[in-house]
């Protein structure tokens, strides 16, 4: 348990969400097995945000799909950096490509996909999705309803 001395959610009854994901942490513990190109899905079917026109909640089921190289990324403080767009203002597809740029700099994966299905606004349901690196069809999410 040496290597997780560093995480400062995980083990502890901490509840203050952050204020923004300007101020969110990603933390990251060691990949136990570094050689196995293992994929890791965390799936966030309850993510919010405000849209920055309105002012109105959007809601979306937010997924991430990764292979790890040297680090992982550790799942409670995960659950507060998306909790900290709750009060964030930002378009969907900003958000999208924010938490995949947010990943990256954490934990450098191998690939990572990240997907957001938005509940629909005036009849239109939007759904966006980021990877790295940039490649076509290489890590594909898989198909949810």
């Amino acid at each position: 348990m040496s290597q997780e001395k560093d995480l400062t959610l995980l083990g502890r009854s901490e509840n203050r969400l952050p204020a923004s994901p300007d101020v969110a942490v990603l933390e990251t513990f060691p990949n136990r097995t570094p050689g196995r190109n293992y994929r890791i899905h965390l799936s966030a079917p309850e993510f919010s945000s405000i849209c920055p026109v309105t002012g109105q909640p959007d809601s979306a089921h937010l997924e991430i799909y990764y292979i790890p190289d040297e680090k992982c990324v550790e799942t409670k403080s995960l659950k507060f950096y998306l909790a900290s767009y709750r009060n964030h203002a930002s378009f969907n597809e900003a958000i999208v490509n924010r938490v995949l740029d947010d990943i990256v700099k954490a934990c450098a994966p191998k690939q990572v996909v990240v997907r957001g299905k938005f509940g629909a606004r005036g009849g239109i349901q939007l759904t966006c999705e980021a990877r790295f690196p940039d490649l076509e069809e290489t890590l594909r999410l898989p198909d949810s309803e």
